[in-house]
């Protein structure tokens, strides 16, 4: 594997039952473009921004319609192995490692307190061809209510290294790959209703957090959160009009120190 490390997160990529109004609203919110779509593979359609692979949308599978929600993957060099990993640590493979014809080989699973995630052993197809730049991806963070199960796992199954951060107001984990932070990890609050179960929360960059908004809730999404400026960025949490959860965040804009880390 040559493009991302082991644990990394490397795409992302959802189920909608409306595909094209799946495509007119990220158009418009994150300036997407598509590809053709792949009948072979399900319709499963990429997402371009400059002519560079950000995500994909794919109609559901039978069986598998209702809310949308994004899966985010973790880059690895054998999902098998992975996979194993995974059921060793308390984890539930819901897809086996499935080869996707020169693409790349995928797994889907759950960790133990909830999340959905995917594996990806990268082929032709390596992951995200741009990050951090805007209408791509930018970070992740696992929302769960049993974090103690989460961290433990996924320290366990990727070569993560944790921090905690140092606020009493939050409890806030990092993991770290060769000194990269790659991944938050966030305990739910009472603030969620208590049918939202864990989720990886994905976060894509735009140039100005409002007008994004704007641009979204004039489409029919929910804001739920903010806009909020941090020492990371503004950003805003929104389900789109078919139920996803994700995030924008304009990283240029910042307000506060960084707050310290302490090693876990």
């Amino acid at each position: 594997m040559t493009g991302y490390v082991e644990g990394t997160p490397c795409w992302a990529d959802a189920m909608f039952g409306d595909l094209e109004g799946a495509k007119r609203f990220y158009g418009e919110v994150l300036g997407w473009t598509f590809g053709e779509s792949s009948p072979e593979y399900g319709n499963y359609t990429q997402a371009r921004v400059d002519g560079r692979a950000v995500a994909a949308v794919v109609p559901p599978m039978p069986g598998q319609e209702g809310r949308s929600q994004w899966c985010l993957y973790f880059a690895s060099p054998d999902a098998a192995a992975t996979a194993a990993r995974i059921r060793d640590n308390g984890g539930e493979v819901l897809l086996d490692p499935m080869r996707v014809g020169d693409f790349g080989t995928l797994c889907l699973a759950r960790e133990p307190s909830g999340a959905v995630f995917g594996v990806w052993q990268p082929g032709t197809h390596e992951g995200f061809e741009t990050v951090a730049t805007p209408g791509a991806y930018c970070w992740a963070e696992v929302f769960t209510r049993e974090p103690e199960k989460a961290d433990v796992f996924l320290s366990a199954v990727f070569p993560f290294r944790m921090k905690q951060l140092a606020d009493q107001a939050v409890d806030f984990r990092l993991f770290d790959i060769g000194g990269r932070t790659v991944l938050g990890r966030m305990r739910m609050t009472d603030d969620f209703p208590p049918e939202v179960p864990s989720y990886l929360n994905v976060y894509f960059t735009v140039d100005d957090c409002d007008e994004a908004v704007a641009r979204a809730t004039r489409l029919g999404a929910v804001l739920r959160f903010g806009p909020m400026s941090s020492p990371f960025g503004r950003f805003a949490a929104l389900s789109d009009p078919q139920g996803a959860d994700f995030s924008v965040i304009d990283v240029t804009t910042t307000e506060g120190e960084m707050p310290p880390t302490a090693d876990v």
